[in-house]
């Protein structure tokens, strides 16, 4: 299926908690010289206009970015510079927000690489389009799940791979932890992040049970739900599930998610930052 589309979702909390985590991994990756490769498995079209017929529709940006400012967040500021300025340039309104593509694109060196997939054939020329044949980047249009394994394990022998899909099939929830304990055993010591949705908090519980069943080691979930769990509202929360994380994410999330829930609670919201495996 075809029909997802996350120009209507853009900058929403969901998008601020992924990215949050995203940009840490990124900076952790970059604080060494040597290079390392990413890879997109659901890119989606890179950058994403607020004022668009899709983002106006849902607004969702309003209860997510619109809500983050640096007096509130300092130790937020590598991530809102980006969305700020160099996203939207210097001016106080914004304008656009960019998908995870985007953020790491703005960390990749002269050596790293990134590999992007996206199916949806309107976002994969958005997304070709903005990365305007840039030689460390490489756009596909084709499944992303099989799409990743092909590049593991990475000849850098460092790697971050998110895996980031609609949900919008029912499938999705299991075809991730297959996918993913698969590219846990071509790539063990690579970065996975893997974000999900909740809109039925049993399909969690089964997917975490899994993933954590699978005997897979330094497994952290970050979540933040902006209403109580339910059936009835569509997505209530979502959270990002990260294997072999910097050492210090963990007390950062702890510090930061109970600031971010004040900011963008809805309705009785809650957040999780627990280890799902040790070392």
């Amino acid at each position: 299926m075809l029909s997802y589309r996350h120009g209507f979702h853009a900058g929403n909390f969901a998008d601020v908690l992924k990215h949050i985590v995203l940009v840490d991994l990124l900076d952790y990756l970059t604080q060494k010289d040597k290079p390392f490769e990413y890879i997109d498995s659901h890119a989606g079209a890179g950058l994403y206009k607020l004022s668009s017929p899709q983002a106006n529709k849902t607004s969702e940006y309003e209860g997510g970015i619109s809500r983050l400012g640096n007096e509130d967040f300092p130790e937020l500021g590598r991530y809102l510079s980006l969305v700020g300025e160099a996203c939207n340039g210097n001016g106080t309104r914004l304008s656009h927000y960019p998908g995870s593509p985007w953020f790491a694109r703005r960390y990749l060196r002269e050596r790293d690489r990134a590999w992007l997939y996206e199916a949806h054939p309107t976002d994969f020329a958005a997304l070709e389009k903005l990365m305007d044949r840039d030689s460390r980047v490489r756009c596909q249009q084709e499944d992303g799940f099989q799409g990743l394994l092909s590049h593991l394990p990475p000849t850098t022998k460092r790697g971050l791979v998110l895996i980031d899909p609609s949900y919008e099939v029912k499938s999705d929830y299991q075809q991730v932890v297959d996918y993913l304990i698969k590219a846990h055993r071509k790539f063990p010591s690579g970065v996975f992040a893997l974000w999900y949705p909740v809109v039925d908090r049993a399909r969690i519980d089964r997917l975490t049970q899994k993933l954590v069943g699978s005997g897979i080691r330094r497994i952290q979930l970050f979540e933040l739900a902006v209403q109580a769990d339910s059936n009835e509202h569509g997505m209530t929360a979502s959270g990002m599930i990260v294997i072999n994380p910097p050492w210090t994410q963990f007390e950062r999330m702890q510090q930061l998610l109970p600031k971010l829930l004040s900011k963008l609670d809805q309705q009785d919201g809650f957040y999780r930052c627990e280890q799902l495996a040790g070392e």
